[in-house]
């Protein structure tokens, strides 16, 4: 089930997208659960996860739509969580880590370490980046957690609720591409600087680390939604036979 729920929520992510599905436009239960040849249980936990990514809003009747939104939206919201971020870190560096959320840290970036072992000695390998994502996203949660500011949580949940603004959302195709893995390997390289100065108390390294980590996130997801529309629109033009 969980490998349905998976597919399902990558091929929903990839229709929104790509602008095959329109801003505003309805994402009926019955018609999506036939057009991705689901049962209507994992489509409904797609779309919920999905909601959580800010590219479906709830409908007040029930159901989902699109929400509408531009790159350069995305992009303010993601420079907006780089800076509030950062501020999470220098705060757990200034404080001093618990050891609890140290190990909770180490386990995150060694989980993403071995994940990521084969791609990074073999450039022909493709990342499991949907895998990694959800590494990542447990890895800044926990950074939220621990720097023990409630007002600067609740500004990140409300920041975050832009679409793919947050940490964890994707903007990765359905299909592993060779673009994604420098990507993915350079932010799991970011994750183990980030450690390492908090580790070592250096509260502005540790803030300076984050900032420039969601810098690279917000050009990457440039880029990855440019190519995927790209991809979509040539599909759209080739003829069928």
């Amino acid at each position: 089930m969980a490998a349905q729920i998976d597919k399902v929520i990558s091929e929903l992510r990839d229709l929104v997208l790509s602008g095959e599905l329109q801003p505003g436009e309805r994402v009926i239960e019955l018609q999506f659960a036939e057009r991705l040849g689901v049962s209507r249980t994992p489509l409904r936990i797609a779309m919920t996860e999905l909601e959580k990514e800010g590219l479906l809003e709830r409908l007040p009747s029930r159901g989902f739509r699109v929400r509408a939104f531009t790159v350069d939206e995305i992009a303010d919201a993601v420079d907006v969580r780089g800076v509030l971020e950062g501020m999470a870190v220098r705060l757990l560096a200034e404080r001093g880590a618990s050891q609890a959320t140290l190990d909770q840290l180490r386990e995150a970036v060694e989980e993403g370490k071995r994940l990521l072992a084969p791609a990074e000695h073999d450039p022909n390998i493709t990342v499991d980046a949907r895998s990694w994502g959800r590494i990542n996203r447990r890895f800044h949660e926990i950074l939220y957690a621990a720097a023990g500011n409630r007002a600067l949580t609740a500004a990140l949940e409300h920041n975050n609720k832009t679409p793919l603004a947050g940490p964890a959302a994707l903007t990765l195709p359905s299909t592993p591409s060779e673009l994604e893995t420098p990507f993915v390997l350079r932010a799991q390289t970011d994750h183990e600087d980030l450690l390492r100065a908090i580790e070592r108390r250096e509260a502005v390294r540790a803030e300076s680390l984050m900032r420039e980590h969601a810098y690279r996130s917000r050009e990457n997801k440039r880029i990855l939604l440019a190519t995927l529309r790209m991809n979509r629109s040539v599909l759209a033009q080739t003829p069928s036979d």
